[in-house]
């Protein structure tokens, strides 16, 4: 297979967890066989810094005719601390997903059981969690009428959904309940927010296609609070933009870190792939970035994106048994982690590789 793959490092640690990323997929190529072409583009701070636009038309251009994309992430602390910055990385993000029909964020949260003891949360209360996200990703108030008004001193977001974007995403993640245990939790607010109650009564009419799957209604503080409480009564969770954001990242915690998170957004074109994490410049430089999510983010691209199963499946067993081996970033480390196995980023790139290197591939006559 020939397929070509656009890199977008960005901001941060974005830059070192995709050289990773990279490395395992040049890696698959090489072990089965297939030609992967690689290019890097802009986004982001970086970009702003080189062309004054955080999604040059360039990049835009190169995303337009790629076959997937392989993404880090977007920040930086000046526009955390100057919130009157007009121009930001964000943006570029924004509208990157925006120009591409990236309309569903699918979070895999899957707890390799070697980290039952990297979460805060009682191993007895995780073991056996497998949750799949579908969070809405081109509406919501991040693309909603915003401003200020009675001289700046008031601000509005406007929070806004069309029937067909809640469609859209609702029928993926139908179809992906059905291949799991058909099960969907569809997360709103709809005691309070009309938005919500437009999602529930179109997710109302879509479960009526799927007979064989069960549908649940749940309020976004109720589900933030079971998911703590009992992640395993999930399995496909379907949701807003806003209200996925934040419980993804609360999520996070069922798998010990973000560090150990992929995701995919998806439309009905290219994919793009990323860990849930940000730019993260407090480790930049450090080398103490985990590359896992961005590893997994490689094979939810190769399963998604190129239809490569057995691919995707060889990169997630080479994580569980450099996990299993014992080795660990300092944000998935506990006590019981001797210090020698507590890897920098691109240590823990080269122990993925060097498992990949011992998977026998069988050779097609």
């Amino acid at each position: 297979m020939k397929r070509k793959i656009t890199i977008l490092p960005g901001d941060g640690i974005g830059k070192e967890v995709t050289t990773e990323g990279k490395r395992v997929l040049a890696k698959i190529a090489e072990l089965f066989d297939h030609t992967f072409e690689f290019e890097e583009a802009l986004i982001g701070h970086d970009a702003i810094e080189a062309t004054g636009n955080p999604l040059p038309d360039e990049t835009l251009i190169a995303l337009k005719s790629t076959n997937a994309i392989l993404f880090g992430a977007v920040g930086h602390p000046k526009y955390d601390n100057d919130p009157t910055l007009k121009v930001r990385p964000e943006q570029g993000l924004l509208k990157m997903r925006k120009e591409l029909g990236l309309y569903a964020n699918l979070r895999p949260i899957k707890l390799f059981d070697e980290l039952l003891h990297a979460s805060s949360i009682k191993p007895e209360i995780l073991k056996g969690a497998d949750i799949l996200f579908f969070r809405e990703l081109t509406g919501d108030v991040y693309f909603g009428e915003k401003g200020r008004k009675d001289e700046g001193n008031t601000a509005y977001d406007l929070m806004i959904y069309h029937r067909y974007e809640i469609e859209r995403i609702a029928h993926k993640a139908f179809k992906a309940a059905l291949t799991r245990s058909k099960k969907v939790t569809s997360v709103d607010k709809a005691n309070v927010l009309e938005s919500s109650r437009l999602w529930r009564e179109v997710v109302q009419q879509v479960a009526k296609e799927y007979p064989d799957v069960t549908i649940e209604h749940q309020f976004v503080d109720s589900a933030a609070m079971k998911l703590i409480q009992n992640p395993r009564s999930f399995d496909v969770v379907l949701t807003g933009n806003l209200f996925g954001d934040i419980l993804t990242d609360e999520a996070s915690q069922i798998a010990g870190s973000m560090g150990m998170l992929a995701s995919a957004s998806i439309g009905d074109t290219v994919g793009l792939y990323e860990p849930i994490h940000g730019s993260a410049h407090d480790i930049t430089g450090k080398g103490i970035a985990n590359p896992l999510a961005s590893i997994l983010s490689t094979a939810l691209l190769l399963d998604i994106s190129f239809n490569l199963k057995e691919e995707s499946q060889t990169i997630i067993d080479a994580v569980s048994a450099v996990l299993k081996n014992g080795y660990r970033t300092v944000d998935i480390a506990d006590a019981s982690t001797k210090k020698e196995n507590i890897l920098n980023t691109q240590a823990m790139g080269d122990c993925v590789i060097k498992e990949l290197s011992m998977v026998n591939v069988p050779i097609n006559e």
